[in-house]
């Protein structure tokens, strides 16, 4: 499996991540995107196993591993028998160091996991001050929010915010006249009846597509006006969309 580490049979992906630890320092814990899937956040890919490790460590050089030195101590939690870095932490660390289009949904996911509340990174993200990318982070545990499903559901509700609108509530269910719970919007203006969807691959079945139109139908005819956004919309042409809700949601 590694130097001096065998098996006598095909290996899971704990064991596998056991067997890289075993050739590492042992104050190596998981950390980032890896930490992140372990702990049931993992929206963004890994392209590495990623561990953290105390700055005076040297980094170990192996295949398929990346190392990152922390500067801020911290006590490892055992998650499904691994060393990570805590949950708060992981989530910070991320909202921090890549770009802010994907930190918040880092943050959503968090919440949505159930491992963190968003008050644990708010304190979190101060505990950070200094660091580099502490600002994003810190702005963007506020507006965390676990109703949030999908990375793009996170990633819409950012550019709307980002462009000046108020923060789309997630997660809108609409209720026919007897109260009944009829259909669930991804993001939308409830005292406005604005709605917003985003349309990702699933929408091109033929048999969702036609339960797509009856909800557009049916949400039309109850006076919600609907506008609904792609991948070439969200990551390139943003201010497209700013415009299209900032209209829907005029006089």
């Amino acid at each position: 499996m590694r130097r001096g580490v065998y098996a006598n049979r095909l290996v899971d992906d704990r064991e596998s991540l056991q067997a890289l630890l075993m050739c590492l320092p042992p104050e190596a814990m998981l950390a980032r995107q890896t930490a992140a899937r372990m702990h049931g956040f993992g929206v963004l890919p890994e392209g590495a196993v990623h561990v953290q490790l105390p700055p005076e460590v040297p980094r170990p050089r192996l295949p398929g591993l990346l190392v990152h030195h922390s500067a801020l101590p911290v006590e490892p939690v055992m998650v499904n028998g691994l060393p990570c870095v805590p949950a708060a932490r992981c989530a910070v660390d991320l909202a921090r160091t890549v770009r802010r289009l994907d930190a918040l949904p880092v943050l959503d996911a968090a919440v949505r996991s159930g491992t963190v509340c968003r008050d644990e990174l708010i304190v979190e993200a101060f505990v950070h001050r200094g660091l580099r990318g502490v600002r994003q982070a810190r702005s963007l545990a506020l507006l965390a929010d676990g109703r949030s499903e999908c990375r793009q559901e996170s990633q819409l509700r950012l550019v709307l915010i980002d462009g000046g609108l108020p923060a789309p509530e997630p997660q809108i269910w609409v209720l026919d006249g007897d109260g009944v719970a009829r259909y669930r919007l991804d993001l939308g203006y409830r005292e406005r009846q604005v709605g917003i969807e985003y349309d990702g691959l699933s929408h091109l079945d033929r048999d969702r597509l036609r339960h797509d139109r009856d909800r557009a139908n049916w949400l039309d005819a109850e006076g919600w006006t609907m506008r609904y956004f792609t991948d070439r919309d969200l990551y390139r042409r943003p201010a497209h969309i700013v415009a299209t809700v900032r209209t829907a949601l005029s006089p």
